[in-house]
């Protein structure tokens, strides 16, 4: 049976300070008054049935996304005591879904992407679905051609055709620098995309490739996954859930498993207006905008003689109001304030810890 599960348990640090530990940035209505995470639950529509559909976030944020996603029953929410990566989170899916359907196939989505059309994102999707049901050793994910040598992401080379949608990955390429990611830009889409974070795998074919490629996670998630319906649920994931190890499922999993031979990994290219909300930047892409380039992420912002500068506010009946700024982000919460040039944006997470460590958790 097809699944799919929203990842929702980033702490968008680049997005400080309106996105807290409290409430961090998918749970905060940030575009057209509706929250990344309702927008991403509404992408699935279709796609499988309700029931089907999953979110995993972190355990404190469980009731607040419980009202954001009414549809959503408490046994479709996995919650995390701790975050622990996206080896974790994509594990813990894996092993309670196989628990639950031993030929579960699953489809990992992330609850920061902005992604259009709709219609042409599910068939790429149902595309990857198919090709798990036709090779039960494949590792399926989707590549977004680059726009511009980014260094935030990472980068998927391409190897042979393996089918008519998707190709054969050679390397998963880890966040390049700004001369190996022109590089990757120059050789073409033909040959490296961007990887999306999205992904479709049989949760039993990539439990065994953390088997074999994790062994002491692998052991600790089906312990998990044999308590998750229980009542030792708690107890259980409060006494193993912190003790996985904390990376990334590409580090951990896919990079060996793209030289094993048991398991095929694939790419889908994804053709479409994909992004990633990970920074003020990059949310201001799709924010109303006035001639000079101003973007408004507050209700209520003023610019005078201002140019390329973001306006946001936790507040909207708080007014901002700019006088001969270029370029800047400027940030109103109750607790803090932000006042950044747009080309330190990647500061920011920087700042937040910074922050932490001298004024302490209140204001993170």
């Amino acid at each position: 049976m097809r699944y799919a599960v929203i990842l929702a348990g980033g702490s968008g640090t680049r997005l400080w300070p309106m996105s807290r530990a409290a409430r961090p940035k998918q749970l905060i209505p940030l575009i057209d008054g509706r929250s990344l995470l309702e927008i991403a639950f509404e992408r699935l529509e279709g796609l499988v049935p309700d029931v089907q559909c999953l979110v995993c976030a972190g355990q404190a944020h469980a009731e607040e996304i419980g009202l954001l996603l009414p549809r959503l029953g408490r046994d479709r929410f996995l919650g995390e005591p701790c975050g622990r990566d996206t080896l974790g989170a994509i594990g813990l899916c894996a092993a309670v879904l196989a628990r639950r359907d031993p030929e579960a196939i699953c489809a990992i989505f992330t609850a920061d992407h902005v992604i259009e059309s709709i219609d042409r994102f599910q068939e790429i999707v149902t595309s990857g679905y198919e090709l798990v049901e036709q090779r039960p050793e494949a590792l399926v994910t989707f590549g977004i051609a680059p726009t511009g040598p980014a260094t935030g992401y990472g980068y998927l080379e391409l190897g042979e055709p393996l089918c008519a949608a998707a190709w054969r990955l050679r390397q998963f390429r880890e966040k390049p620098n700004l001369e190996a990611a022109r590089e990757y830009c120059r050789a073409g889409a033909e040959r490296f995309l961007w990887n999306s974070g999205m992904l479709v795998w049989r949760a039993g074919t990539l439990l065994d490739c953390i088997r074999r490629h994790a062994p002491d996670d692998h052991d600790r998630l089906l312990r998990i996954a044999d308590a998750w319906d229980t009542p030792r649920r708690g107890s259980v994931v409060e006494e193993i859930y912190p003790t996985l190890t904390k990376t990334s499922i590409e580090y951990a999993v896919l990079e060996p498993a793209s030289l094993d031979p048991a398991v095929t990994l694939a790419v889908i290219p994804m053709p479409l207006r994909w992004l990633d909300v990970g920074s003020w930047s990059s949310l201001a892409e799709i924010c109303r905008r006035d001639e000079q380039g101003n973007a408004f992420v507050a209700e209520r912002a003023m610019f005078m003689d201002t140019r390329g500068t973001v306006a946001a506010s936790s507040d909207p009946s708080h007014l901002i109001a700019t006088i001969g700024c270029d370029d800047l982000i400027v940030v109103h919460t109750p607790e803090a304030t932000l006042v950044c040039r747009a080309d330190r944006a990647d500061s920011i997470k920087e700042l937040h810890r910074q922050v932490a460590e001298r004024w302490g958790e209140d204001y993170v």
